[in-house]
């Protein structure tokens, strides 16, 4: 979208620029080059095998973090188009906002939070801004990826106070109570419009989830009884992939029409408007209510589903031992990861696990553990 046909509480350019001054990129704007700069990264690539809900290995059609991430920035450039936003910066940060997850999705970054917990703990949200700030090794002038503050500032999405208060300005908005940008609120909704429908298709493609099960949500009854009334005959596949399609229409939708009655009711002339506003990219009150009930029989149904808590509890067994083992002896560690001090010992130990696939990290518990490996 050409900047004279943004909305005037749009990010325009980025005001705080990048923490290493650079030239100015030709022929694409600040925004899109940090786009760029996150699709080249190697840990960009890494999300290709890394858990959403299905460990990688489970099935060739399942969700990973890659694909999540750009499911998530096809929905918010396409609201932000309409909201008037700045669609390269949502979808910069969309890309971005899982860089820090660890393998094994939420198992994977709650054991690693235990083990950090004496060590200043592990958040995914802030082990993302390390990501893009300092471990990303590719250019010759600064380390990580010198993304721009706003991009860094939406990728951060929570951050407790302590923490805050040694991330500079990226995290002054959290110790002064004020919102990101619009772009920011969006790509953080996108997330939660994706996992959620992504997941009631991996659910049931799985078998994990039924259609019965499902029955009792709003969201989900209401569009499945439209898409059979309409298509009476139609495979039973195809009945989900429609009903999920027209889920994410109605949340989009919703989304879209709140979000211009509170820019209205607030009347923001400026992204300091913004910041000083309470949230303005939400659900309607209905809409919240109804997705609220689909992440609750995602929770009880999936979530805690035997089959996936036998994985959830393999994987927190790996992590901890991988976490135990290094901290016992860095000299298992790769070279490029053993500390130089013991204050930093712990911190490196967790971008390293952080940093592994699914797949890398089961080798590596077997090599390490594994008696028939020597």
């Amino acid at each position: 979208m050409a900047e004279e046909s943004l909305a005037p509480y749009a990010v325009r350019a980025s005001l705080r620029g990048r923490r290493i001054n650079e030239s100015a990129p030709t022929g694409r704007s600040e925004f899109q080059r940090d786009r760029d700069r996150i699709i080249h990264s190697a840990a960009f690539r890494r999300l290709e095998y890394k858990t959403q809900v299905f460990v990688n290995h489970e099935g060739d059609l399942f969700r990973t973090r890659l694909t999540h991430s750009i499911e998530v920035a096809q929905i918010g450039r396409s609201i932000a188009r309409r909201l008037g936003l700045n669609e390269d910066l949502v979808e910069a940060i969309s890309l971005a906002h899982d860089l820090g997850h660890t393998p094994f999705g939420h198992a994977g970054q709650e054991a690693l939070n235990e083990c950090m917990k004496e060590h200043g703990g592990f958040e995914h949200n802030l082990q993302s801004l390390r990501v893009v700030d300092v471990l990303e090794e590719k250019y010759a002038a600064f380390d990580g990826l010198n993304l721009c503050f706003e991009t860094r500032e939406g990728i951060l999405k929570h951050c407790s106070p302590s923490n805050a208060a040694e991330l500079g300005e990226v995290g002054e908005r959290f110790l002064n109570d004020q919102r990101p940008s619009l772009e920011a609120q969006l790509a953080n909704l996108a997330d939660e419009i994706a996992y959620n429908n992504h997941d009631v298709d991996d659910g049931l493609r799985s078998g994990l989830l039924t259609l019965d099960q499902l029955s009792s949500v709003r969201l989900f009854s209401e569009h499945l009884n439209e898409v059979r009334k309409a298509f009476p005959n139609l495979a039973e596949r195809r009945v989900v992939h429609e009903t999920v399609r027209r889920m994410i229409n109605a949340l989009v939708t919703d989304l879209i029409e709140q979000t211009e009655a509170n820019i209205k009711r607030n009347s923001p002339k400026s992204l300091e408007d913004v910041r000083a506003a309470p949230p303005l990219v939400a659900f309607s009150p209905e809409m919240y209510e109804k997705n609220r009930e689909l992440k609750a029989v995602l929770r009880t149904h999936l979530y805690r589903h035997y089959r996936v808590m036998r994985m959830s509890a393999k994987a927190r067994r790996i992590i901890s031992d991988l976490f135990q083992a290094f901290m016992e002896d860095s000299r298992l560690l790769p070279p490029q990861f053993i500390p130089q001090s013991e204050q930093s010992k712990a911190r490196l130990i967790s971008d390293y696990i952080a940093g592994m696939t699914d797949r890398y990290a089961i080798r590596e518990h077997r090599r390490i553990f594994a008696v028939e490996e020597i």
